[in-house]
């Protein structure tokens, strides 16, 4: 199969390089979790660049969109009810059972704590169904609690929700120029919205401004989508996928040298990233596109939910007094996070997604019957 080739034929028109970039930016955020308790075993350089390991969470929003609006954006144009529920029924199957297992083995984590007059203040019990119900960084809270990475879920939930209305207004025919403009007016509000807020960083402000960020961000992927559509099978791919890339890297290096707030460069790294690597016909797509990277992809989601649990109980057992890791702990911890993200996609997160699909309720027969 050649790297062209890698967009499958059907109706999941799914790019596999872009699965393998899924994971490298799961485990980015991985190591930004670990970073201060690497400072001893890194070099400082390294801890800054770990330091910007958020960024990846707006990668995985842009990556979002343009993922849904390859695989189901036709199908929710003409807003059919029973098409729309079918696709909101997917995303539960695909999303909840693993966050709901997670919250368990967090619910373990804190009643031990109480045992042992442990610190409970992260676990706030009046917020169990907010995180129940996916809703819990929809403006409801004030700080992270429980598994802090499910906050970015808790948006996704609401792009979701949103998106048919995304793909009904998407179905008129704009040019890539249309597109292009588009992009540039959402990075703009983005940016506009962080510094109304006081914030230059993406980072910031989560709770309160974590759902912006996701909407519009995912809103920008499924325009990159659009553009992907147009420019994937012209002659020039390969100079429109280089010229993605060094517009990626003249936006990083502008940025800093220029002392710019990141709100102003990094979403467009981002979506510059997320378009040359999909347009990508060469090594990079072989790369990512196959063998451990694209298995690191499959299990990104068990990885990016699970390592934050799995990082506390782990510094819990085997970290000295100053919560520093050394060679030995962090290849421990390494392999224990790939050993548990293989075996949540294989017994918790596919067995359940296959479950609950099969018990969606035939909405297109249910209409007809209504009528």
């Amino acid at each position: 199969m050649t790297a062209q080739a890698r967009l499958t034929t059907g109706p999941t028109g799914r790019l596999e390089a872009l699965t393998g970039l899924r994971g490298l930016a799961a485990w980015y955020i991985v190591f930004f979790h670990l970073r201060l308790s690497l400072t001893d075993l890194l070099p400082s350089p390294v801890i800054t660049a770990l330091a910007r390991g958020y960024l990846a969470v707006d990668l995985f929003f842009m990556l979002s969109g343009f993922v849904m609006w390859l695989n189901y954006a036709e199908r929710l144009q003409s807003l059919n009810r029973s098409a729309i529920g079918r696709f909101w029924w997917r995303r539960f199957a695909r999303i909840w059972p693993l966050h709901a297992v997670m919250l368990v083995g967090f619910a373990v984590l804190a009643a031990a704590l109480a045992l042992k007059g442990g610190d409970r203040s992260g676990y706030p019990l009046g917020e169990v169904p907010l995180h129940l119900l996916l809703i819990q960084n929809w403006g409801f809270t004030r700080a992270l609690a429980w598994n802090h990475p499910a906050w970015s879920i808790s948006a996704e939930m609401a792009a979701y929700l949103l998106f048919p209305l995304l793909a009904w207004f998407g179905s008129r025919n704009f040019g890539p120029a249309a597109l292009v403009l588009g992009i540039g007016v959402l990075l703009c509000a983005l940016c506009g919205v962080f510094a109304a807020a006081g914030f230059a960083s993406l980072g910031q402000g989560i709770t309160s401004l974590g759902l912006v960020r996701c909407l519009i961000e995912f809103t920008v992927g499924t325009l990159a989508a659009r553009l992907w559509l147009g420019w994937h099978a012209l002659p020039a791919t390969r100079l429109i996928a280089a010229l993605c890339a060094a517009g990626a890297a003249a936006s990083w290096a502008t940025g800093l040298v220029l002392d710019l707030p990141e709100t102003a460069w990094a979403p467009l790294l981002m979506v510059l990233v997320l378009l040359a690597i999909a347009l990508n016909q060469g090594w990079v797509a072989r790369l990512l596109g196959a063998g451990p990277l694209h298995w690191l992809g499959e299990v990104s989601y068990s990885t990016y939910l699970s390592h934050f649990g799995l990082f506390i109980v782990f510094k819990l057992l085997f970290a000295a007094a100053d919560l520093q890791l050394g060679a030995l702990q962090l290849a421990g911890l390494v392999a224990l996070l790939v050993l548990v993200s293989g075996l949540l996609h294989a017994m918790v997160e596919l067995p359940a997604q296959r479950a609950i699909n099969a018990l969606q309720p035939n909405l297109r027969r249910r209409a007809a019957l209504a009528r």
